[in-house]
């Protein structure tokens, strides 16, 4: 049977400590910003290091984590706080735009695999990028998928760490399989 293609983004699903701490931290999106970032997105601290993030690019080795959702202090249509699983370009007169990011670098995320070279069970511990940063599948929610194309030993920013039980998505060797996969470059970790 083949695997349902149904892009997610990336869901978080645990720690590699077994640790159940799903938290979430703050930090902020400036005012304006062009990037749209969807629930599920990679994002990255931005190049000019100003503070704020920014949604992440393929090959990126500064991985922050993974947004969950946006607080929007005062949002210029209803003056009031809003919170999305999104952020798509605000002008806010007030207040701020604060993401909230799941950013530790040892928790498991599920994502899916695009249409490029599928992996088997030899590939585990093997190392790819992201693809469809910024993209929206269904309300609000991240299009992102795992880069089969550039499966590797070496220099990816995701790492195969398992395979997901999902009975729609777990055929091996068949495109659009689930994955579970922890950050391989990231902020506060070294590169592994």
């Amino acid at each position: 049977m083949a695997n349902k293609d149904a892009a997610f983004g990336m869901r978080p699903v645990g720690t590699l400590s077994g640790q159940n701490n799903m938290m979430t931290n703050e930090y902020f999106i400036a005012d304006n910003e062009a990037s749209s970032m969807f629930q599920g997105d990679p994002v990255i601290q931005q190049a000019s290091n100003t503070g704020f993030i920014d949604i992440g690019a393929t090959g990126s080795e500064s991985n922050l984590g993974v947004l969950n959702g946006v607080l929007i202090d005062s949002h210029p249509s209803t003056k009031k706080p809003t919170f999305q699983n999104f952020y798509e370009q605000t002008n806010i007169t007030s207040g701020s735009i604060r993401a909230f990011v799941y950013d530790d670098p040892y928790m498991k995320f599920e994502i899916q695999g695009d249409t490029g070279t599928n992996s088997d069970v030899t590939d585990r511990h093997e190392v790819a990028d992201y693809v469809n940063m910024g993209t929206e599948s269904a309300n609000g929610i991240s299009a992102a998928e795992l880069d089969m194309s550039d499966l590797a030993a070496t220099d990816g920013s995701l790492k195969i760490v398992g395979f997901s039980t999902d009975p729609e998505n777990n055929e091996l060797g068949a495109a659009h399989m689930n994955y579970i996969v922890i950050f391989n470059e990231h902020n506060f970790k070294k590169e592994l």
